[in-house]
């Protein structure tokens, strides 16, 4: 197992440095200051341009029946079994409150269709009410009014007179206040109004706008809310959104003033339609029973009667009580009669009086036809009021409504047909008794009998002339009480501040979108951005030793002596430090080897090389640089050096090395290895035994060999050579190279291709990284060779020629 290196640190360490976190982006404050500041300027412009919107609020009571509770105008026929289960439904009354017909009314009601503004000098402003300086109204309007949106602007001109003119200025005329002024599709007047304490505001320019009715309405319709307080009460709270407040209160109790006249309105039309019927038929009883006292009239007169005896008491008086009984049948006979003339020549649209069926406490059963006609009542008022709230015919419900309808009818016909036949059983058994007594007092006189005929018709017309006068008494009353259908508890009142925008959550989102958006584009660019920048990123890949990092050069050709006090001076000085560590195993006799190599070209190999070099030789060690990239060398840029090197030095025999090493001058102990002619066989020739011999010879003469070899991850040279290094410097370039490239240095470390092997990190940015920091990058390219700057001449010429 591979010994693990002091200055190697654990690559899979996770933990989250907080203050490098909070370096990266606070480097960036000047950016997080201006995106604030816009950011606030642009919430401050919001908030002024935006119109704020204000919210009414309403509460109603509806009153609900849905526990079974008789709330219905026909309650005065409850002594006839009649209107049983009526009940209503909170939520379809909400539905009803929001539907279409009623927000409609209402917007016409108030005008809303028509709406008033005034320039500002930053926006448009609504005026309504008491701010207003005018009155316009618009009559004689035909349907386009309502549908063709138009625009005028009512200038003042003088204290009487103004200017009217269209939306695009074209001047219609000047006109006095309160004159009629003839348009396209309507008549409009426009009155001066006093404000401000009965003082004239002399100026204005009023904009009047008659938009779409049902855009309008549909307007309202979206901003409407309507909800049960809770789901265990029928407490109902509206609630309105609009720019102007005044305008939403006016509009909720609008609404729920005219829901109630829709409601009364349902409630009368039932009423209403028994009243009618109950006078139809007064005038039809009236008369028959006129008839029948004139006809006793005329027969006590033509026979003389005043008063008749009776000879048999008892017999009599048991007449009387069978005479009773008849008279009772006969009127409920005759009552089920006229109910079903009625019901015969009624429409399906109209209610049928149910007040007239006998009463169950009578001794004729009533057959359930009240129940019946209850129910039947129940479901024309139910599909008029869906129908009225917006239902078509074509509508579900209302298909089903009258479906049952149908059958209602048809069920309530029957058994009042039913019930007919039962009273005429009993009449039938009743004159069956009356006839037997009768014959037993055979000898009352003629007149007696045919006087109580009369008198019995008499009875049964005028107990139903009572009757009938009782229930429309009733039905009177109960259309003077109407209660309305919800009871105000809160009349509509705004809120004093807008609800939309909200003042502090707008500046509070501008606020922290500054703080957010730079954080985020910093972020993005950051993830985005594959390079290496830092230690960290290189500790992230790899598990091979950092030994340091040199920030960015001032001067590109720099070379460090004794003088040298930069920041890149500095850097190397550290990792030359380093580099002792790495070195201690290495004999006292032999010359301590450093190899310096990259994975790409452009990555400062051969300037960290020299100025390697340069720091050691300053300590008065014997350095040698040798320049062991020789398909690109590029020593020879930063030292004035001779063209005849190594690859010469392998390819002539009988050539000694110390022929081709030169000393640097201004440095004591430095010398240099030039790479030589570039050859069209790199790697035939370091796999020549001459390359072996020459680093046995030259580890005898030199304390420390600095080499710069060839980018390991191009070609294979340096791995040719790779065994005669005592420790390998492997440079990556920060801001250069792909952070997926260290997985090629990782794989050489890891399978021990590069002996003593640690990473450099190469041209950082002072104050942005591990003590000098990271910039942003360059690019890089991949071509690499020795072809690539040198005119096309054979290998053969160039070398004789520099030779």
């Amino acid at each position: 197992m591979q010994e693990q290196s002091p200055l190697q640190h654990n690559h899979n360490d996770e933990s989250l440095d907080i203050r490098e976190q909070f370096d990266k982006y606070f480097k960036y404050w000047p950016w997080f200051i201006v995106s604030i500041i816009f950011c606030t300027v642009f919430s401050l412009l919001y908030l002024r341009y935006t119109v704020p919107q204000y919210q009414a609020s309403a509460t109603i009571l509806v009153k609900d029946e849905k526990k079974g509770g008789l709330e219905s105008e026909l309650s005065a026929f409850a002594d006839l079994g009649m209107m049983k289960g009526m009940k209503s439904n909170v939520d379809n009354e909400i539905e009803i409150i929001k539907s279409r017909s009623i927000i409609k009314s209402a917007v016409k009601k108030l005008n809303y269709n028509v709406t008033y503004h005034a320039e500002g000098t930053v926006k448009r402003i609504e005026l309504y009410g008491d701010r207003l300086p005018i009155d316009v109204s618009f009559f004689e309007s035909n349907d386009t009014f309502f549908t063709k949106p138009q625009s005028y602007k009512v200038n003042s001109k003088t204290e009487n007179t103004f200017e009217l003119t269209t939306s695009d200025g074209k001047l219609i005329n000047t006109f006095r206040y309160g004159s009629t002024i003839r348009l396209k599709n309507c008549k409009m007047v426009v009155l001066k109004r006093m404000l401000d304490n009965n003082k004239d505001q002399e100026d204005f320019s009023i904009t009047v706008t008659v938009n779409n009715l049902d855009n309008v309405v549909q307007s309202y319709k979206s901003r409407l809310t309507i909800a049960p307080l809770n789901e265990k009460s029928s407490v109902v709270e509206l609630t309105l959104n609009d720019p102007v407040a005044k305008k939403a209160e006016d509009l909720l109790n609008t609404i729920i003033a005219i829901y109630n006249q829709d409601a009364i309105d349902d409630k009368n039309f039932v009423s209403k339609s028994t009243q009618k019927f109950i006078d139809d038929r007064l005038v039809y009883i009236t008369n028959e029973l006129g008839d029948v006292e004139k006809e006793g009239e005329r027969y006590m007169t033509s026979n003389r009667l005043t008063n008749i005896a009776s000879d048999a008491d008892l017999f009599i008086q048991n007449s009387v009580e069978f005479e009773r009984a008849l008279i009772e049948t006969e009127t409920q006979i005759k009552v089920v009669n006229s109910m079903l003339d009625y019901l015969n020549n009624s429409s399906k649209e109209d209610i049928i009086p149910s007040n007239l069926i006998p009463s169950p406490n009578s001794n004729v059963t009533n057959n359930n036809a009240a129940d019946l006609i209850n129910q039947y009542n129940g479901y024309i008022i139910e599909r008029n009021r869906i129908v009225n709230g917006g239902g078509t015919a074509k509508n579900s419900v209302v298909i089903n409504l009258n479906n049952r309808i149908d059958d209602m009818r048809k069920s309530v016909k029957e058994s009042l047909n039913r019930l007919i036949a039962s009273l005429k059983i009993k009449r039938s058994d009743l004159q069956a008794q009356d006839n037997l007594i009768n014959g037993k007092i055979s000898e009352i006189p003629k007149q007696t009998r045919e006087l109580n005929v009369i008198g019995r018709q008499q009875k049964i017309k005028e107990s139903l002339y009572l009757y009938l006068l009782q229930k429309r008494e009733e039905v009177g009353i109960s259309l003077a009480v109407t209660a309305p259908k919800a009871k105000m508890i809160d009349e509509a009142k705004s809120k004093n501040s807008p609800i939309f925008p909200n003042s502090s959550l707008v500046l509070l989102i501008g606020l922290m979108s500054g703080l957010l958006i730079p954080f985020l584009i910093i972020y993005l660019v950051d993830l985005l951005d594959t390079k290496i920048k830092t230690r960290q990123d290189i500790e992230n890949y790899t598990s091979i030793p950092f030994l340091g990092d040199i920030p960015k050069s001032d001067s590109e050709g720099e070379i460090i002596n004794a003088s040298s006090r930069s920041s890149s001076a500095e850097a190397i000085r550290i990792v030359r430090t380093n580099l002792e560590f790495m070195l201690n195993s290495v004999p006292e006799d032999k010359a301590k080897t450093i190899f310096v190599t990259s994975t790409m070209p452009k990555e400062g190999k051969t300037f960290v090389a020299i100025n390697l070099a340069s720091t050691i030789a300053l300590t008065g060690r014997k350095v040698l640089l040798i320049g062991l990239d020789i398909r690109n060398p590029k020593i020879d840029k930063y030292l004035d050096i001779p063209a005849m090197g190594l690859t010469n030095y392998i390819v002539k025999s009988g050539q000694k090395i110390e022929d081709f090493i030169v000393k640097l001058e201004g440095f004591e102990s430095l010398y240099v290895l030039p790479s030589g002619v570039i050859p069209p066989n790199p790697a035939d020739l370091l796999l020549s035994p001459k390359v072996d011999e020459m680093f046995a010879t030259l580890k005898q003469q030199f304390d420390y060999i600095v080499v710069d070899t060839a980018p390991i991850s191009l070609v294979t040279d340096t791995l040719l050579v790779a065994k005669h290094a005592d420790a390998f410097v492997y440079i990556v370039r920060a801001n250069y190279l792909d952070k997926r490239l260290l997985k090629i240095a990782d794989s050489f470390y890891q399978e021990k291709k590069l002996p003593n092997m640690s990473i450099l990190l190469n041209d950082t940015v002072w104050r942005k990284t591990y003590g000098y920091g990271y910039g942003y990058g360059y690019g890089y390219g991949y071509g690499y060779g020795y072809g690539a700057d040198l005119e096309k001449k054979s290998w053969k010429d160039r070398f004789l020629k520099k030779k």
